[in-house]
């Protein structure tokens, strides 16, 4: 009772029969693939979609998710049904009501319930087997007997007449239970062959998950990480907006009181002026000529020469305007402090990189600066234990031993150079002295063709081809990673190096050709 429970949860609500394929619609229904996908084409005529057993609409073609959980209890409880297909087989006597068949004879080619079965034993020469309702490829198709033994020369189910004569006659023969036993165990051998792969497959499919899991998992810390540095950077220039704001707005308080002052006095000394110009005004009409001479003498009076009015004003705003550099300085101060905590919050350290002039060689030409090395004439530099003799190459004064660095380099497109990292126990002469050609060294050669990265004499052909002269460099010493990236747009990954490191790392680069490569802030 419990197994036909069962067996009906497992039917396809379509077909009516076990799953074959089972996939699942977003509703969580499931169907035979064969089966849907035969139902969701017809809907597709009709112009919408649909669940057969919800009725769920769907607006597009729904997409399906194979059920692999479904299949193998589905295939579990098929290797313990073995008669499963055939329990809808009903008793052929059985007219009133369907009754199930235990058994079938294929001399008769009846279906026989239990009881009808008794009365059928009688007949002790009829063949019994499971219940069938194919009884064509029970019997021989030539002579119409029942099929009883096995001829395993041709691989051919054989009656008792075709072992006696025809193409058959002579045949070594085995008895169809024997002949099955044997493949029976044939097919279990090659079925614990198979096991094992399967067991692999299923393991390599669970790893595919975990690490599918794991990089969703990554990436959405990365994306929470990212998020919260451009929130911090936001507040960072949100409080740097307001701190240079606050500037300008310091030194025009400051400028406009003083002027402001400086107006009111200058106000009060124009009402001053008013009041003695009408007072001469006044004079001027006056007729008796003794009042007028007896009146004090008020053309003695300072006029222009107040030091604290500033003249006109104009020296007042020569003197008092606003300190555009000052603003500019500081602006520049506060931006310049938000770099630092942005590489800090990404967790890379941007080094100054400097260029050794002892390690170069005689036809490398530097920089003033120690940024570039060129491809250039001979040039006359003292003997020195580091210095490069048989390639136009040379070293940068510091290495890294820890951490994470990145840093830009620029390539004149000119020649061929090759930029890299190596340790400093490089040989400095002969063949092995070349970034190519030793296991002390990482490169990525860049020419005209493309890049070719090289290690250890060992070179890989990259197939992008160089869009941009600007590369971008990523070391992470305790991860062992060596990564080169084009600086184009957007950002385009070139190789990534691994290795498992054991001395300090230097940039080395190598110029050839007329070949100029610049180390970028």
């Amino acid at each position: 009772m419990a197994s036909a429970e069962l067996r009906d949860k497992l039917n396809c609500s379509i077909c009516l029969s076990l799953y074959t394929d089972p996939v699942s619609l977003r509703c969580g229904h499931n169907f035979c693939r064969s089966c849907i996908v035969s139902v969701l084409d017809a809907q597709e005529a009709a112009g919408g979609y649909s669940c057969p057993d919800c009725r769920a609409e769907y607006p597009e073609r729904p997409a399906l998710e194979k059920n692999r959980k479904l299949r193998n209890i589905v295939e579990r409880f098929s290797s313990t049904q073995p008669d499963m297909e055939e329990t809808r087989i009903f008793c052929t006597y059985c007219t009133k009501a369907p009754v199930p068949a235990v058994k079938s004879c294929l001399h008769c080619e009846n279906c026989l319930c239990d009881d009808h079965l008794t009365a059928h034993n009688k007949t002790v020469d009829h063949i019994l087997t499971e219940p069938t309702g194919s009884f064509g490829n029970k019997k021989c198709s030539h002579h119409k007997k029942v099929l009883e033994y096995y001829c395993p020369q041709d691989a051919a189910c054989l009656c008792a007449s075709c072992c006696l004569v025809g193409e058959h006659r002579g045949h070594q023969v085995e008895l169809l239970d024997e002949a099955s036993e044997k493949k029976k165990e044939k097919l279990k051998k090659y079925l614990d062959e198979l096991n094992p792969q399967k067991a692999e497959i299923q393991t390599r499919v669970q790893n595919l998950q975990d690490h599918k899991r794991k990089i969703q998992e990554k990436a959405s810390d990365k994306r929470k990480n990212i998020s919260k540095i451009f929130m911090d950077i936001k507040k960072q220039l949100e409080m740097a907006e307001k701190k240079a704001l606050s500037e300008v707005s310091r030194q025009e308080e400051k400028i406009v009181s003083q002027i402001s002052h400086l107006i009111k006095k200058l106000e009060i000394q124009e009402d001053e002026l008013s009041r003695k110009m009408r007072h001469v005004e006044e004079m001027c009409r006056v007729t008796d000529p003794i009042r007028l001479l007896q009146e004090s003498d008020i053309t003695v009076c300072s006029h222009g020469g107040d030091k604290d009015t500033g003249g006109d004003g104009g020296e007042v705003r020569s003197e008092e305007d606003l300190d555009e550099v000052l603003i500019s300085l500081n602006l520049h101060q506060i931006l310049r402090d938000i770099i630092p905590n942005v590489k800090s919050a990404i967790g890379v350290h941007v080094p100054d990189i400097l260029l050794d002039v002892d390690s170069a060689n005689k036809y490398v030409k530097l920089s003033k600066e120690l940024k570039t090395s060129t491809d250039s004439e001979e040039h006359e530099r003292p003997e020195s234990p580091g210095r490069f003799v048989t390639y136009s190459q040379v070293f940068s004064r510091c290495g890294f031993s820890s951490g994470r660095h990145y840093w830009k380099v620029e390539w004149n497109q000119i020649g061929t150079s090759g930029i890299g990292l190596s340790y400093p126990s490089i040989e400095r002469k002969a063949l092995h002295s070349g970034i190519k050609y030793n296991k002390t060294s990482w490169s990525l050669d860049m020419y005209n063709g493309g890049y070719n990265v090289w290690h250890n004499s060992y070179k890989l052909a990259l197939s992008v081809k160089p869009t941009c002269p600007r590369l971008g460099v990523f070391l992470d010493y305790e991860a062992g990673r060596l990564s080169f990236y084009e600086l184009c747009d957007p950002i385009r990954h070139s190789h990534t190096f691994t290795a498992s490191f054991t001395e300090p790392l230097h940039v080395i680069f190598y110029v050839n050709d007329g070949a100029s490569v610049t180390i970028r802030s």
